[in-house]
């Protein structure tokens, strides 16, 4: 016996994959701060158990990283004898804010930059350290620590003057069918979002929860791991974590979260 409202199912094949047209998702609520005009969060697709485990710092399995990364902000490491803590001081401090505005252009580099990488030059430029592998527990964790002092405050990336030629090749890697399910990124999370793929109930497709722990995953990943995976359920050729087309989707990613709050460390299905 069912209780409670009965919610209307019909299940459509677009391109070989199966949809889940979910009549309840299109029902009006109040989101609050996960809410910007039509933009939401990936927190409002999801259960209301996940969406529990998230809220509460207790009992979210990635907020551990933020006390591992708490500690290697104090540590020394490299032959300059220097912590992140040596130059940045308290981290609720100087990195308030950060997250919000990464990628961010590089004059000297002459293209986009994120903040792992920008955590590796730090690494490797001022502490003479070496650099951490990308999805490496450290550099998780760290990410993790990074992007959590800005908890809360909106998502604000430049997309104009030096940076507007990078948004533009992310909003194309966005827009471009690829794969041999001839799919673009727009397909689920735009046209999609809010309906089920399969057991999967698809997001607008936004960076502003990651790094983030997935329940799949079992631990916490990476935005670009995520761009990777979405690339080959597609049936696509990834690209590398970090290479340039990543990091240009992650600006254009970060845009269509504008205004909405960072959430790492967030927690998704």
């Amino acid at each position: 016996m069912m209780l409670g409202k009965c919610v209307k199912l019909t299940c459509v094949t677009v391109l070989g994959v199966a949809w889940m047209l979910d009549s309840a998702m299109a029902e009006e609520k109040n989101w609050g701060k996960y809410q910007v005009e039509d933009r939401r969060s990936g927190y409002t697709y999801a259960q209301i158990e996940t969406r529990s485990m998230q809220d509460d710092d207790f009992e979210n399995p990635a907020m551990v990283l933020v006390d591992e990364a708490a500690q290697i902000w104090e540590k020394v490491d490299g032959k300059a004898g220097k912590a992140c803590a040596s130059c940045h001081s308290d981290a609720a401090s100087s990195m308030k804010g950060v997250a919000t505005v990464y990628p961010k252009f590089d004059k000297k580099l002459g293209k986009l930059k994120n903040i792992e990488q920008q955590i590796n030059a730090c690494r490797t430029k001022n502490m003479q350290a070496e650099a951490w592998k990308l999805e490496s527990n450290p550099m998780l964790a760290m990410t993790v620590y990074v992007r959590h002092q800005s908890r809360g405050m909106p998502m604000s990336v430049k997309v104009d003057g030096e940076y507007a030629p990078f948004f533009e090749k992310g909003k194309k890697f966005y827009y471009e069918r690829r794969g041999q399910l001839d799919m673009s990124c727009s397909n689920c999370h735009e046209d999609n979002a809010g309906n089920m793929i399969r057991a999967n109930r698809l997001s607008q497709g936004q960076s502003h929860s990651f790094p983030t722990y997935r329940l799949k995953w079992q631990k916490v990943g990476s935005l670009h791991r995520r761009f990777r995976g979405c690339n080959k359920q597609v049936r696509a050729t990834p690209f590398k974590a970090g290479s340039d087309e990543y990091v240009n989707l992650e600006l254009y990613a970060g845009w269509r979260a504008r205004g909405l709050p960072v959430e790492t460390p967030a927690v998704r299905n």
